[in-house]
């Protein structure tokens, strides 16, 4: 560290650390931002439900994962330090500590929204609003629909407690048997029989293909009405028919929530096998937290700490709906009068000049085009044409999350079935989506692909695809890069780049990529690319060290970019360092950030936002000024599938891309980058301590997804490029 970055950080920290807002804190604070949403009343009711889910399920995962881990390390007596100075027991304690907090308000948000959702004739009714009509009619629902798939268990010697996987809901039950006076007295002579009488302990596992909620049948002709009762609520209701001859004396619902990462030996001979085992090992991993009802009595708590193997600390009482993620369910409704108006879709105007052949449109000019504003479609009917294509020789693709019944999974298996020469790199690593990526290896490999598993340690984050196809009795190849995945489901959500091109330099990159993924050759030089873990992270330094002589030099210094974390401490300082030699930075991190901005003489000339809203900001962009003052025609543009962490740097294959084509670099600076900077609906702004202030807006503000819903992108738009378009640009 240089001597004199070092002198600032003393001149402003007590301890060097504090110069680092940690990382677990951070997202719980992004997931915060998430679930205000669900209190913004600019969205649709249906759509603040929705983000309500999307923190339940967010935290879910943030336990699964990351809790999990650091309480691995606390087990193993591990103290090594988080980048902010704390112990991994610190850690815990901060972390359950705002977790807690953010579960509590998640529960309020649900009791507010249940108030909002009856005023729109949608009604969550509780037991004790059940009357006989309703009771009648749920008896009949439950014997016919509920009851069959039931497995009342009572624990005892001869039966053991079941297991009950990841977030798996259970019923805990404390019952007594039925009995007269006379059955009493004869069984207080007789030791056998007292043993009948004792408290019987009982568990039902729901099961979790059954719906959530069940709907009642309407009480009024209003067509919007909608009358929904939980599933835990209905079965708690006739729980006695699972125990006949005992009476429940007191029941409650539980959920388990497992360590969900998987831990795979890269040395592993058959790595595809080995991970096929380790996913099943998964359901079983152990038990980070257990959540239960508050109303559940003292001595079934003690049962639940017993049988499960958990200490008091793992044990949080929730005062409201466990599993609140569930109630996602709902959206589903019938109610678009309570979801986003619908918006239309483009699909690149340029590739229909050229009559649907992307071939074409991409040799006459690079084109980018912006999910999901403009269509995923695109980007399966180039993977299509070139598995239809008779002039097609190869293609090669990398594959980290796609969707079940995969278009573009389909075309690769018609590609190879044909006889072309097809290559895919499966990354099985895909955290949650193993199980899918090792059913789309088995199918491609019947089919005749060459489906490789990526490089020993490293996982492999990058979207690309090649096509080499034979032209004029010569090979010529066309490439795709993405900032997000090949999925078809999450490109409607997800902000996202794609990346077309015929430059051949560009193409010979893809192939050296290719060759080091299939090979373990890594390429000696680049054209045009830059790759982790080779020399991305080298590239980012010496661009931000660009910026820090540009200012040296009394030139301007800027640096824009767009990402969904910021974490390494290298990168961070260095950011630091340019701030302090008058660079002007402005970051658009969706999640974690870990650099604190706006710390006069430190990091004052950085600034941080992070935009939460209709749509996910998933696209990372880098822009640096080169000499002048953003935007300008001679920025640095890349983009890029890694975020500026140590993982994607160091211990993932990742492609940063610079954009060269004036139009495309024009869109995504002016038009994208400029947009994103402008947007006040949506945005929050970073505070030095890592807190976020949402900005201040009015029905008038700029919203960046209402203007990317609203205006065509440039370099699609073909022959309607001269057509009047709104800019960004203040």
């Amino acid at each position: 560290m240089k001597a004199e970055f070092k002198k600032h950080i003393e001149e402003h920290f007590s301890k060097p650390a504090d110069r680092f807002v940690n990382r677990e804190i951070s997202w719980l604070k992004f997931n915060q931002r998430v679930l205000e949403e669900s209190e913004n009343k600019n969205n649709p009711l249906l759509e603040r439900l929705k983000f309500l889910a999307i923190s339940a399920g967010n935290l879910n995962e943030f336990y699964m994962v990351r809790v999990a881990g650091i309480y691995n390390q606390v087990a193993h007596g591990i103290e090594e330090l988080s980048q902010d100075g704390k112990t991994p027991k610190q850690q815990l304690k901060d972390i359950i500590s705002e977790a807690t907090k953010l579960r509590k308000e998640q529960q309020q948000s649900w009791e507010k929204m249940k108030t909002q959702l009856a005023e729109e004739d949608i009604f969550v009714v509780e037991k004790r609003e059940i009357d006989d009509v309703d009771k009648e009619w749920l008896e009949s629902y439950f014997i016919d629909n509920i009851f069959p798939a039931l497995t009342p268990i009572a624990v005892d010697a001869a039966h053991p407690f079941p297991f009950l996987p990841n977030l798996g809901l259970a019923i805990i039950l404390e019952l007594k048997r039925n009995s007269n006076v006379e059955e009493i007295k004869k069984a207080e002579e007789n030791t056998d029989k007292q043993k009948r009488y004792k408290l019987l302990r009982a568990v039902i596992p729901v099961p979790n293909k059954l719906e959530r909620f069940i709907k009642l049948p309407n009480r009024t002709n209003k067509k919007k009405e909608n009358r929904l009762i939980l599933l835990e609520d209905t079965i708690s209701m006739f729980q006695n028919k699972l125990f006949s001859g005992y009476e429940v004396i007191n029941s409650g619902l539980i959920r388990i929530i497992r360590n969900s990462e998987i831990e795979v030996s890269e040395e592993a001979e058959d790595l595809l096998l080995t991970f096929e085992t380790a996913v099943k090992k998964r359901r079983r991993g152990d038990i980070i937290k257990v959540e239960i009802s508050e109303e559940l009595s003292d001595g079934l708590r003690e049962f639940v700490m017993k049988e499960l193997f958990v200490a008091s600390k793992d044990i949080e009482a929730i005062n409201g709906m466990i599993g609140i993620v569930g109630i996602d369910m709902l959206y589903d409704l019938e109610r678009p009068d309570l979801k986003y108006a619908p918006y239309n879709i483009r699909f690149p105007e340029r590739i229909n000049d050229y009559g649907g052949d992307c071939f074409a449109a991409i040799k006459a000019k690079d084109i980018v085009v912006h999910h999901p504003y403009e269509s995923f479609d695109v980007v399966v009917q180039f993977i299509r044409q070139a598995a239809a294509d008779p002039d097609v020789v190869a293609i090669k693709q990398t594959l980290y999350r796609t969707s079940n019944n995969s278009p573009i999974v389909q075309a690769l298996i018609s590609a190879a079935e044909a006889g072309k020469s097809v290559t895919v790199v499966v990354e099985l690593k895909a955290r949650f989506d193993e199980e899918a990526n090792i059913r789309w290896g088995r199918n491609l490999e019947r089919a005749g692909a060459q489906v490789v598993y990526g490089l020993s340690g490293l996982k492999t984050h990058t979207k690309i695809t090649l096509i080499v196809r034979r032209e004029d009795s010569r090979l010529v190849s066309y490439v795709h890069y993405g900032t997000g995945n090949y999925h078809p489901i999450t490109a409607k959500i997800y902000t996202d780049l794609s990346f077309f091109t015929s430059d051949q330099a560009y193409c010979r990159d893809a192939a050296a990529i290719f060759n080091y993924l299939t090979g373990s050759s890594p390429p000696q030089k680049f054209e045009k690319l830059s790759a982790a873990p080779l020399n991305m992270r080298k590239k980012l330094l010496e661009l931000i060290d660009e910026e820090i002589e540009y200012s040296k030099e009394g030139k301007p210094a800027n640096i824009w970019a767009k990402m969904n974390s910021l974490v390494d401490t290298e990168i961070i300082d260095k950011l630091y360092e340019a701030s302090q030699a008058g660079v002007i930075i402005k970051l658009i991190i969706r999640g974690v950030c870990c650099l604190r901005p706006g710390i006069k003489g430190f990091s004052e000339n950085i600034e941080v936002k992070s935009i939460v809203g209709r749509f996910l900001e998933h696209s990372r962009i880098f822009c640096f000024g080169n000499g002048k003052a953003l935007p300008n025609h001679g920025s640095r543009i890349y983009i890029s599938s890694a975020d500026w962490m140590y993982r994607n740097l160091d211990r993932r294959v990742e492609l940063m891309v610079p954009i060269e084509n004036p139009t495309v670099h024009e869109q995504i600076q002016d038009q994208i980058l400029a947009a994103n900077l402008r947007d006040q609906k949506q945005s929050w702004v970073m505070q030095p301590d890592g807190d976020y202030k949402r900005t201040e807006f009015t029905k008038d503000s700029f919203s960046a997804h209402e203007f990317f819903m609203n205006n065509p992108s440039l370099s699609g738009r073909g022959k309607a490029l001269h057509k009047k378009q709104e800019k960004p640009i203040n």
